[in-house]
């Protein structure tokens, strides 16, 4: 049997003179496996075409999608309506990032400056020789690494930190976990002094609370804080 949801979605322009911070109510029938992505399509599609709100892939892959579920942050698309009982959905963008309009928050210049910050791509000695078989790797090695390579840069997990809202150059649990995927992998030829240069200060490793909000809160269910423990240790040597 079907029932009425309310949606209470927030609302607001920077880029308006005139829009002010406001909640907007939205009732609407509830149908079998609707998703908040699904609800929120038939918001803008039958009642509010300015909704904004972010997607790509509707099946928790792109991680556009992020935001704050009756203050929990989730994904649109991995969450379902009939969880909640009470019938009544309060969304609002995730905090740390900039708004830009409703629920869309810019995640995507955040993970670029991230990226760039802890140096994100392979550094090795020699050139690479794209004409000869790539270097051998361990397979317990090569499935941590892709075990990291997970993530989605969704944001949830930064969203959902207390040090990374309190402190704005806090690199997040997706910065950390990032570092650690490089330090994990055989072909990155950095030492752990390197790697202390870059996040061995009160913005990277040692700024984490463990409060396993990130982890609790990932969609893909990295583990996040034992990476970050893993990171902790090998920076602590070189303090």
């Amino acid at each position: 049997m079907s029932r009425k949801i309310t949606i209470r979605a927030f609302k607001y322009n920077p880029l308006s003179k005139i829009s002010k911070p406001h909640f907007a109510s939205y009732e609407l029938e509830e149908t079998p496996g609707m998703s908040l992505f699904i609800a929120l399509n038939v918001i803008r599609e039958k009642f509010d075409p300015d909704l904004s709100f972010d997607f790509v892939c509707r099946a928790g892959i792109c991680g556009s999608c992020g935001m704050l579920v009756n203050g929990t942050p989730k994904l649109a698309c991995r969450t379902l309506t009939k969880d909640y009982e009470s019938g009544v959905i309060e969304l609002m963008p995730l905090p740390v990032f900039k708004l830009l309009k409703d629920l869309s928050v810019d995640t995507g210049n955040w993970m670029n400056a991230m990226s760039k910050r802890v140096e994100s791509w392979i550094h090795t000695d020699h050139e690479p020789q794209i004409a000869k078989l790539e270097e051998k790797v361990e397979p317990e090695v090569a499935q941590e690494v892709f075990e990291l390579d997970r993530c989605i840069e969704c944001g949830i997990c930064v969203a959902a930190c207390g040090t990374a809202i309190m402190r704005p150059d806090f690199i997040g649990a997706v910065g950390l976990n990032r570092v650690a995927r490089f330090k994990i992998d055989a072909l990155d030829k950095r030492t752990d002094e390197d790697f202390y240069e870059l996040i061995g200060d009160d913005d990277g490793v040692f700024g984490c609370m463990s409060l396993l909000g990130c982890e609790d809160n990932c969609p893909k269910h990295l583990p996040l804080q034992s990476r970050i423990a893993y990171m902790r240790r090998k920076m602590a040597v070189q303090k």
